[in-house]
């Protein structure tokens, strides 16, 4: 069974899901398609969805806690995230994003020794079920600019800010300018 708890954040509530094996759910509870990611992750894992708790779920509460006060850069909370063999491994390579960094949708693709395959790589982050864990908002255009994030772009400019400030670089003013 997946067990959901509200969890609630500086940039609002989030809605969290775990198995037994990990969280497969970090979403901002105001996200229009988080009732199709039910559907969808409940046809995936095979199983049924419910408000509960478990240890992977306090897990999460304390790392987030501990992100969103700037202590934590590196999550810990074991992650289940069923998908397509090149989703997963879009998935994986998020999480190689450093803290407070970015990389554009061109980087990603080649580091995935997929170059041409900038599209799908943008696909398969829009595709991420958990938020801020799998780093999806370190994401950004060609350009620099903020592109393409399901929480919006005020939360995404939020995360990189928030991240950038607890990693001791500079916030590049410029890259948020259309922001303010």
């Amino acid at each position: 069974m997946i067990k959901t708890k509200k969890i609630q954040t500086p940039l609002g509530e989030m809605i969290a899901g775990a198995t037994e094996d990990g969280i497969c759910l970090l979403e901002f509870a105001d996200r229009p398609i988080l009732k199709s990611e039910y559907i969808h992750l409940t046809k995936l894992l095979n199983t049924t969805i419910g408000e509960g708790e478990n240890r992977h779920l306090k897990l999460l509460r304390k790392e987030l806690a501990e992100y969103f006060d700037g202590r934590l850069k590196v999550f810990s909370v074991p992650l289940v995230f069923p998908g397509s063999e090149f989703q997963q491994s879009v998935w994986r390579e998020l999480q190689n994003i450093p803290f407070g960094s970015t990389r554009t949708y061109r980087a990603q693709a080649e580091s995935l020794k997929k170059p041409g395959a900038v599209r799908a790589v943008a696909n398969a982050n829009g595709m991420n079920r958990i938020s801020i864990i799998i780093p999806c908002h370190r994401v950004i255009g060609s350009d620099g600019s903020l592109t393409g994030y399901g929480g919006g772009l005020k939360r995404k400019k939020w995360l990189l800010d928030h991240e950038r400030k607890y990693s001791g670089k500079a916030v590049d003013q410029d890259l948020f300018s259309e922001m303010s």
